[in-house]
């Protein structure tokens, strides 16, 4: 999709910004370029201009534009091993610090696999009633999906048998949470490349998601969660990242997926 000037990226931009508020330079252009080609193309759509109006006039269109933005490839205990570590090292250090009232933001938190695997992480070391997880995306559809909590056995195959079998129900071939696990956390809809980022948070949690981002707008992304976290709060990201320039950001390496805000 190439040529005219309602299929120039730079104009797709301006209009996408004006519509809906998300910011497309922050991502990589030839992987988001690709895929809204693809979307545009599968609609039938002459180009760009008649895109951003049918984005700006159509609330489905719009949703599906933010959720074509988003990977939405989530499991339960997804890297067994990663949240071993947090129940073995990073959760008993938070509560020695912290005391159990611990603050948590699970960002860009997709279809709640992974806010709710938090919660019954965290029910090892803290009563269920006690635990608040503040869970945010920008896509509402997947916020709905993620509200109503039922998930194919392929997303729960990582959860412990103690808790599958505590915590979730079969229903058909779906599998649905219990809802003293849901009622634990509250989603709301937010965009990670807004400036307005919540504050004293003792554990952040961002895995697997700023693929698409560029260098810059994924060093910005983790400045501001440092922003965000009291001091020697946990920065716990994805297999799929790193953060090179950690020190720079006021960040302490624990391991290669957690990061420790310096005092």
């Amino acid at each position: 999709m190439a040529g005219s000037n309602d299929r120039d990226y730079e104009y797709l931009k301006k209009r996408i910004m004006q519509i809906t508020g998300v910011d497309l330079n922050a991502y990589k252009e030839n992987q988001m370029k690709r895929r809204l080609d693809t979307l545009i193309t599968k609609r039938k759509y002459s180009g760009y201009e008649e895109y951003c109006d049918h984005v700006k006039n159509d609330k489905d269109v719009r949703e599906e534009f933010l959720g074509y933005m988003t990977i939405n490839v989530s499991e339960f205990y997804r890297n067994p091993d990663q949240w071993e570590f947090l129940d073995k090292e990073v959760i008993p250090e938070l509560i020695r610090k912290f005391g159990k009232n611990l603050k948590i933001w699970s960002a860009a938190c997709s279809t709640g696999d992974e806010p709710y695997s938090l919660v019954m992480a965290l029910s090892k070391h803290i009563p269920l009633n006690m635990i608040r997880i503040y869970a945010t995306d920008i896509d509402n559809q997947i916020l709905a999906q993620a509200k109503n909590g039922i998930y194919g056995e392929k997303s729960i195959k990582g959860v412990p048998k103690e808790f599958k079998d505590k915590y979730f129900e079969k229903v058909g071939t779906s599998y649905k949470i219990s809802d003293e696990i849901k009622s634990r956390v509250t989603f709301k809809q937010a965009n990670l490349l807004e400036k307005n980022y919540p504050k004293d948070y003792h554990m952040i949690v961002c895995r697997n998601v700023l693929i698409y981002f560029t260098e810059e707008a994924k060093d910005d992304v983790f400045r501001r969660f440092n922003e965000s976290l009291v001091n020697e709060g946990v920065l716990f990201i994805g297999s799929t990242e790193q953060i090179i320039n950690y020190k720079s950001m006021n960040y302490v390496r624990k391991n290669s997926f957690f990061y420790e805000k310096k005092v």
